[in-house]
């Protein structure tokens, strides 16, 4: 039971973001007769051929276009419902594949599905990958782009460091054997996703380094998005208690914040450090500020905890 403080005390729930997909249901967006394609995706595909289907690259002739038309909503469900065990025991199902199937992702390139799913299981044996997948959608005539997000811990290395992409995979359909004929992966953390990218490279060499964090209790989150810059997180519910200040940074607010966990507050009682620390300016001379600090999990919504 946490105790009273003389501030608002606020119980914040997971939101669904409008920039990626929400990555905690798998429902299944309606297809519609047809299909559309966002500019980023389209830029994409213009830049190299592989990002579209074989068939795309060879249309079939006019005459022959009603016949090669295929339905691409049985792909969609069949992707919902096998992506999730890329890394499992179960493993992805072959047969959806042309033998010469042809993967590409910024550093990784194969031309057959003995190649691609070689590259799945050295990726499970040193990295132990969790994929989340967040939405599938047909984005052309005979083309399905997915969102995901994979997380890996490298397992050889003694500090284990973690590594996050988050991306889309473009996945070509050939109309002639109704099976998937190219795998081209986008990592939203590089502008380079051209096969060898050495920015791409560097993406992964970073996330290798050795580095701490505090090791303080945050709340539970996934990330649904990550690019050099800033993450998209989607976080579970959290409490958090809040103060005003009078300015952004060094304020009296924060001195009252960092007080009541330390013990001064009616219960004298000591509260574990958390993350993060939110700060936002309430106007733009930034001298109304509001700061909140996160509870821990443990700690529940109670009638001491009002104002």
């Amino acid at each position: 039971m946490a105790p009273p403080f003389s501030c608002a005390a606020t119980l914040f729930r997971p939101t669904t973001t409008t920039t990626v997909p929400c990555a905690g249901s798998l429902a299944r967006p309606k297809i519609h007769s047809k299909p559309s394609t966002t500019v980023t995706n389209r830029r994409i595909l213009k830049s190299w051929p592989l990002r579209s289907s074989l068939a795309q690259q060879n249309p079939p002739k006019q005459e022959e276009e009603e016949e090669a038309a295929i339905d691409v909503n049985p792909f969609v469900d069949f992707l919902y419902d096998d992506l999730p065990h890329l890394f499992d025991d179960q493993g992805i199902d072959r047969t959806m594949y042309d033998k010469l199937v042809k993967f590409r992702d910024p550093i990784t390139k194969h031309d057959t599905i003995d190649g691609y799913l070689f590259n799945i299981r050295l990726l499970k044996l040193l990295f132990n990958p969790d994929f989340q997948l967040h939405n599938v959608r047909q984005t052309g005539p005979y083309e399905i782009t997915t969102r995901w997000t994979m997380v890996m811990r490298f397992v050889l290395l003694p500090w284990k460091p973690e590594l996050v992409f988050t991306g889309c995979s473009i996945m070509g359909i050939n109309p002639q054997t109704q099976k998937f004929c190219s795998h081209v992966d986008i990592w939203d953390s590089i502008k380079n996703n051209e096969y060898f990218s050495f920015e791409g490279l560097l993406d992964v060499l970073k996330q290798l380094r050795i580095y701490k964090t505090p090791d303080l209790e945050t709340p539970k989150y996934q990330i649904l998005k990550r690019t050099a810059n800033y993450e998209v997180r989607k976080y579970d519910s959290f409490l958090v208690v809040e103060t005003k200040g009078d300015k952004l940074s060094g304020s009296s607010g924060f001195n009252k914040v960092t007080g009541y966990i330390f013990g001064k507050n009616s219960s004298t009682e000591k509260i574990p450090m958390t993350t993060p620390v939110f700060t936002q300016a309430i106007d733009d001379k930034l001298s109304d500020v509001s700061i909140q600090i996160v509870l821990p999990m443990d700690k529940e919504l109670t009638k001491e905890m009002r104002c």
